[in-house]
């Protein structure tokens, strides 16, 4: 029997009224794609999120069964490429597995990373059990103790045009906790074979050999 709970699907009318539904949060928190922009996601829900909003775009490198890898990821790719704007959008469990990784990130402070963290409080991967921030745990304070200067908890649309504006125009990395409703949004496709993702990625950040 499963254990996933009845959850929530659908647009912002089906979501319990003052949540945020992760889809238009993430879509209106992004904004625009330019074409400059690398992004790094954790594991499904992120990587479903970054493809619901710009479709299969190959500066995109989706991780799969790398579980607390993206945020490590996007620090070094943010140190190779330092005139790309690289945006890492990942999850309150993904991030909660390295969260080490933080401190790392805020003695670096490359100026060209941002980390959004979608927050609905439960493991989307093992089974919807209600996760750590469900519980208290809160990962804009671990971020702002790992000594990244520039941090935002968005709770509601109002907060969302500011915090966008930080993650585009801040002089050093930025971070957002995006607090969502958890919702079992629709699923998009997407190969997770790692040699492909690679090749796909390498290929539209240096082009052709």
């Amino acid at each position: 029997m499963s254990s996933k709970p009845n959850l929530r699907t659908g647009p912002d009318a089906d979501v319990t009224k003052g949540q945020l539904e992760r889809r238009d949060a993430v879509k209106k928190l992004i904004g625009d794609d330019p074409d400059d922009v690398l992004y790094v996601t954790g594991l499904a829900g992120t990587k479903d999120d970054i493809l619901a909003t710009f479709g299969d775009v190959p500066r995109a490198f989706t991780l799969s069964g790398a579980m607390g890898a993206a945020a490590a990821m996007g620090l070094g790719l943010a140190l190779a490429q330092p005139e790309r704007r690289v945006v890492v959008l990942t999850g309150d469990g993904e991030l909660l597995m390295n969260v080490g990784t933080l401190a790392t990130i805020g003695v670096m402070n490359p100026p060209n990373l941002s980390i959004v963290c979608v927050d609905n409080g439960h493991y989307g991967e093992t089974g919807w059990q209600e996760g750590h921030t469900a519980r208290g745990v809160d990962i804009a304070k671990m971020a702002e103790g790992g000594a990244i200067k520039n941090v935002r908890t968005v709770t509601e649309d109002s907060q969302i045009e500011e915090a966008a504006k930080m993650l585009r125009e801040s002089n050093g990395t930025s971070f957002v906790l995006l607090k969502v409703a958890p919702t079992d949004a629709p699923k998009h496709f997407r190969s997770r074979d790692a040699s492909w993702i690679k090749g796909k990625f390498r290929e539209a950040l240096l082009g052709k050999n």
